[in-house]
């Protein structure tokens, strides 16, 4: 047996020697080391061996077998390291070669305006509020004055899921929903993507964005509401802008007033963009309707508070000069590459 360890030794160090490859070298490992290796089986038949030589042959096999894991390891470190010496002769890289430039992405005009009217209130105290886009008839329509059989509940211009889910046509159910929840004082704002049933075209959308604006508390008045629009549109679009409001309806707000800024393009004077008026029309704003405080459970004998509410496409277009909103839409990367 002896014998026959120096010839396994003999003949796996002469293998070992003519290795070209990580798999011939993985072959000869099984084939003298593994379960079933010729190491393996002349082990096995030691219990055939009389008592007194076994230590002997016990330690031959040993000297075998480390010496044929030691050859089996330098081998590999050889191998690995011409694999690393061939794999960097093909993968030389020429430094002088110009690199490809990365283009930096750029912040959609709608995130930019939307940041910035939030940073603008933020700035004056007040929170974001979100809520559901899928909006109960309640909030959406009922508790804010706007009660069935109201035109605006017409299913030719809103999304209705059934009888009484739809997808929400403004922010304002956000309102509703902070003022349950919060008794004043209350400043908050409701950014978010709203629904209505309008056909695609230049400056129509079925979805688009609107931020609202909600304020309560005791002995609000419209001054306070002009004096926020006011420090608004100047941090907007310039601190000479100047606010002007005119009487309009809302059945969530009373008195009510279309909100209009003078053109930053020509500061009033009239030009292309503000089609020769010197004003361009923004947000919808007013006092909030008692109703819609009482059936949020505040007291309208001691709270007061205004609202408003603006299309967030509408401010971009204006402030970007774009003259339809489907650019907004198409992730053209052209288009964007302009913000």
């Amino acid at each position: 047996m002896r014998q026959q360890l120096q010839e396994i030794k003999a003949q796996a160090e002469g293998e070992l020697s003519a290795v070209g490859s990580m798999q011939e070298l993985e072959n000869i490992r099984v084939r003298y080391l593994g379960k079933k290796g010729q190491l393996t089986l002349v082990l096995r038949g030691m219990g055939a061996l009389p008592p007194e030589e076994r230590p002997v042959v016990g330690q031959l096999a040993n000297e075998v077998r480390s010496f044929i894991e030691g050859k089996i390891d330098a081998v590999k470190g050889e191998l690995l390291k011409k694999e690393r010496d061939e794999r960097l002769l093909r993968e030389v890289i020429d430094v002088t070669v110009p690199g490809k430039r990365r283009r930096l992405g750029h912040r959609h005009p709608l995130s930019i305006v939307m940041d910035e009217v939030k940073e603008v209130f933020i700035g004056m105290g007040y929170e974001i509020a979100e809520g559901p886009e899928v909006e109960l008839d309640y909030y959406n329509f009922e508790a804010l004055n706007t009660p069935k059989g109201h035109p605006a509940r017409d299913t030719q211009d809103t999304f209705y899921i059934s009888e009484n889910v739809l997808l929400r046509t403004q922010t304002s159910p956000v309102q509703i929903r902070t003022m349950e929840k919060k008794k004043p004082p209350i400043r908050i704002i409701c950014p978010g993507r709203v629904y209505r049933s309008d056909a695609v075209d230049a400056t129509h959308s079925p979805v688009f964005h609107q931020i609202e604006g909600l304020a309560v508390d005791k002995g609000v008045t419209m001054g306070d509401l002009v004096g926020t629009l006011q420090v608004f549109a100047a941090h907007l679009f310039g601190e000479n802008t100047k606010v002007r409001l005119r009487p309009h309806h809302f059945p969530f707000t009373e008195p009510s007033a279309e909100v209009d800024v003078s053109c930053w393009n020509c500061g009033g004077k009239g030009c292309r963009m503000c089609k020769n008026e010197g004003w361009i029309e923004i947000l919808g704003a007013g006092m909030v309707h008692p109703k819609v405080l009482e059936v949020c459970g505040i007291d309208p004998d001691i709270y007061s508070g205004f609202a408003f509410g603006m299309g967030v496409e509408r401010i971009a277009m204006a402030k970007f000069n774009i003259e339809d909103m489907r650019l907004m839409y198409e992730n053209d990367v052209r288009f964007l590459r302009q913000f």
